[in-house]
């Protein structure tokens, strides 16, 4: 038995077989291993490099080659920067915002006049949509087939796909993000909030309409919970159809609803005076959408917006949201990508939004959470090449070498040190929804866990603690029921890049989802300790 096995590393030869070793080990061909073991090579591997010992010519030669190749990239970077300063220098502040609520409450259409009154739809594309909606027999649904653009869409005039576009105001650039509202779709939209910033709920004021969409099976409801899970900033709520025969723009009607909606939202984690703002609009007509509603039409709410009633001063929906302005996008701190798609294109291409840092081409990239490394070859915005891009951006990332199976949906693009992957983790939940089968949740209760961009078959294995709606906490509970707050324990079927929700908010928010329903949202506390 050798009593200090450390002191083969005198050996050159020894040295040498566990340098090999590491170079061969950088990836984990079964995702399914346990991240400890991954992170315990990871450990070793920088051990080894740090030993105090003469490095062999070949890896000199080596580092002396990639030395030259960064040289070169940084000159490539200098070119581009030089070709691209226009594109990159652009001050204005990037926003997604994401569409949400009930099944006809109007967001296509609102979506589709936006695009219209800040002239990205041209007039005759309006008239070629408002003749192929009369054949429809449904006239009032032009607008919304500038966002819906299939034909299953339109005939039955449900969105299903995320809708997305972009338009510009003088003092900020947004994307807009139209989610499916029908229940069927909801794991859809769930993939387009994950990266909004601003939510904009719009309800329908018709009479019928707001009560079908507010009550219980009514998706105006899991959609504002969601919006505040998936980590919306602000939530605009916009009382749309203000213009309908059964409300004529009466303020009793805009109160009702907001009377129900501010406690169910404050329920659902919402800051009412910071984080919620109010306003009633047409979507149809565009009233106060980019145009204040003529006070004859409309006498109150001129005074409602200069008291600074329902959270705002601006007249109009884009005044509201060039005022606004986001928190904690910090274009310094190592890169964070959720992957939200790829495609190929003469190699692999991934969309994604930058949550943190600032990539460029001719960086190196680890793809949680396979831990491959890849160079960065170019990065666009629609269809416009990048020199670089901060937090916020909407972007595509063609990485080098990387085929259609090395990089996948809820995967995530990271700089050093690149972000943790786990197949467990202690988490803080609040169970909002029970399937029909399951009165309590208990250990071995099983859903869908969707955080970021990732979706995975989740089970909870342990419940340390539940906290009631009085407050009262019970330790080492044996169930849980709706409305507890509930520290527990989560098992992923496959490890899923995540971080604690105090580090990296975007990556430590989730949802678990079973049978339609959102049962519960929660954020991970804790995840386990890496090995030294």
């Amino acid at each position: 038995m050798i009593n200090n096995p450390d002191s083969l590393l005198d050996y050159p030869e020894v040295q040498a077989v566990i340098n090999s070793n590491d170079t061969n080990g950088d990836v984990d061909d079964n995702m399914e291993d346990d991240w400890e073991k991954e992170t315990e090579a990871l450990a070793d591997k920088t051990r080894d490099m740090n030993i105090d010992t003469p490095a062999p010519a070949a890896a000199a030669s080596s580092a002396q080659e990639d030395t030259t190749m960064q040289e070169d990239d940084k000159e490539e970077d200098e070119g581009q920067d030089e070709a691209i300063q226009a594109v990159e220098g652009d001050p204005r502040e990037h926003f997604n915002l994401v569409f949400i609520g009930h099944v006809d409450a109007g967001k296509s259409t609102l979506s589709g006049n936006i695009l219209y009154l800040t002239d990205n739809v041209d007039k005759r594309t309006i008239e070629k949509y408002e003749r192929e909606a009369k054949d429809l027999n449904r006239e009032s649904w032009f607008l919304a087939f500038i966002m819906d653009t299939n034909e299953e869409e339109r005939s039955k005039g449900i969105t299903v796909e995320v809708g997305r576009a972009t338009f510009q105001t003088d003092i900020h650039r947004y994307s807009i993000l139209d989610a499916p509202g029908h229940k069927n779709y909801v794991p859809n939209m769930i993939m387009g909030a994950s990266q909004a910033d601003v939510g904009i709920l719009v309800i329908s004021a018709r009479k019928g309409e707001f009560e079908s969409g507010f009550d219980k099976g009514g998706q105006t409801r899991e959609h504002a919970l969601l919006a505040k899970t998936l980590g919306v900033s602000y939530l605009v709520v916009v009382i749309n159809k203000m213009d309908e025969p059964t409300v004529q723009w009466r303020k009793e009607r805009f109160d009702e609803c907001l009377s129900k909606l501010k406690p169910f939202l404050k329920g659902c984690g919402f800051t009412i005076k910071r984080e919620v703002k109010f306003m009633p609009i047409s979507g149809l007509s565009g009233a106060n959408v980019k145009d204040e509603v003529d006070p004859s039409v409309c006498p109150w709410w001129k005074d409602c917006y200069t008291k600074g009633d329902n959270n705002t001063d601006q007249p109009t929906l884009m005044s509201l949201l060039d005022s606004l302005s986001l928190a904690g996008r910090d274009p310094d701190a190592p890169v964070r990508i959720p992957v939200l798609d790829r495609y190929p294109d003469r190699g692999t291409i991934a969309m994604g939004k930058v949550e943190s840092g600032t990539i460029r081409p001719g960086m190196k990239v680890t793809v949680m959470p396979t831990r491959q490394i890849y160079k960065v070859d170019n990065i666009w915005t629609e269809e416009t090449p990048l020199a670089s891009a901060r937090p916020g951006e909407n972007i595509l990332v063609k990485l080098s070498g990387a085929s259609m199976e090395d990089v996948q949906k809820g995967f995530v693009i990271c700089s050093n040190p690149p972000c943790r992957s786990v197949d467990k983790m202690i988490c803080q939940i609040m169970v909002m929804d029970l399937p029909e089968h399951a009165k309590v949740m208990t250990a071995g209760f099983q859903a869908i866990f969707h955080a970021h961009c990732a979706e995975e078959e989740a089970t909870v294995t342990k419940i340390f603690e539940t906290t009631d709606k009085k407050g009262k906490v019970h330790k080492g509970a044996a169930f849980a029921n709706v409305g507890m707050r509930v520290v527990c324990m989560i098992e992923v079927a496959r490890t899923v890049p995540v971080e604690p929700f105090e580090d990296y908010p975007f990556l430590g928010r989730f949802t678990l989802r079973t049978e339609g329903k959102t049962c519960a949202i929660g954020v991970i506390k804790k995840l386990p300790p890496k090995k030294e």
